[in-house]
């Protein structure tokens, strides 16, 4: 039997011209939100379509999604802002996917999966990689940012993640070319699925993401002779290489971002020891943000495939940030454990390993 689709909305009339297309790969109901519902329980997919998110329509979907959902069923929500207080209400809803009001055939497809295969499909990490992707090279090509593209960037690494997952994210990132957006894509993929395991609230989560798309930023102002150079860097490339940590932070100073950000992108290279560049910054000097996307910048360097050498497995990946005692934080590092290991991987898998074409992060 098809199952049904349970299309919630604000504007009825906006519905049916959107989504009527959808009844021909299941059965369609729209559910008027601020219409008594006589309904009680459900077999089929469950879609909310509210642009005005106010409190009293958030209350009313949550009421109306407990008699219309299905324990645990699928429950796609449509974004109409993108942003963090988005995701915010789609998390405590209990979305198990969101898309942008934009992307109606992202949710055509989505749909569609979902009737074939049953059960929580992800979305595809493709679409918001490539949006993230498409970010950084107007960064790359323009040097300019503003607050709205940095956050439609970290919406894309944000979705991807907490729809499919961050190995989705990795063997998807692993296709692209340029080496250094590979690069700041998977370490944002992989600073997204940390902030989740560390239980951050999604404001906070999101903030994450923004420091891991910016953390690089500086690199824009380096040589593309030396940033792209397939083999290591000789002592005089590498000093200009490290210069990017400064230079992403005059940037991102001279464009208004908050401090925290600013603070990512100067620090990122410090170690608890005094021993990272460019301030040799010790201990508690380095704050938590900066510490938690150094863990990850480092790692994503790892798993990325050199020139000069192969990829480590996550495993052994992970072992090398388990022997920065001293450098790195202990207690995050831990935390970040489980994000990059599995039972099948901790028995050797090298799924993610495969990450990249040239170099990480110096």
């Amino acid at each position: 039997m098809m199952a049904e689709l349970m299309l919630v909305s604000d504007d009825m009339a906006r519905a049916e011209r959107r989504f009527r297309s959808l009844e021909r790969i299941s059965t369609l109901t729209v559910l008027d939100l601020y219409e008594p519902c006589q309904r009680l329980g459900g077999t089929g997919i469950v879609v909310s379509d509210v642009s005005d998110l106010s409190a009293d329509a958030v209350s009313r979907l949550r009421t109306l999604l407990s008699r219309i959902r299905p324990t645990n069923g699928p429950f796609i929500f449509i974004a109409h802002v993108n942003g963090p207080r988005a995701l915010a209400y789609a998390e405590a809803l209990g979305a198990t996917a969101v898309v942008s009001a934009t992307d109606t055939d992202k949710l055509t497809a989505l749909v569609e999966r979902l009737v074939v295969e049953g059960g929580s499909v992800p979305l595809s990490a493709r679409v918001h990689a490539t949006r993230a992707r498409d970010f950084l090279r107007e960064t790359f090509r323009t040097g300019i940012l503003t607050p709205e593209e940095v956050t439609n960037g970290a919406d894309a690494v944000a979705w991807a993640i907490g729809s499919g997952g961050v190995y989705d994210w990795i063997r998807t990132v692993r296709e692209f070319d340029d080496a250094t957006h590979q690069h700041i894509l998977l370490v944002a993929g992989i600073a997204a699925a940390f902030a989740g395991t560390l239980g951050l609230s999604a404001i906070d989560r999101h903030k994450v993401v923004k420091a891991a798309l910016l953390h690089d930023v500086g690199k824009t102002r380096i040589p593309t002779a030396i940033l792209n150079k397939p083999g290591k860097l000789d002592a005089a490339e590498l000093a200009i290489m490290r210069t990017h940590a400064v230079e992403g932070h005059v940037m991102l100073a001279a464009q208004g971002f908050e401090d925290a950000i600013l603070r990512v992108a100067r620090s990122h290279h410090e170690m608890l020891d005094g021993s990272g560049y460019p301030d040799g910054l010790h201990g508690d000097e380095i704050p938590d943000l900066v510490r938690l996307i150094t863990v990850c910048d480092i790692y994503g360097a790892l798993i990325e495939r050199r020139p000069y050498r192969a990829p480590m497995s996550n495993v052994a990946a992970f072992a090398v940030l388990d022997r920065m005692d001293g450098r790195l934080d202990p207690d995050l590092v831990r935390a970040f454990k489980p994000v990059v290991t599995s039972p099948s991987e901790a028995k050797g898998s090298d799924a993610v390993a495969r990450v990249g074409e040239r170099r990480g992060p110096t």
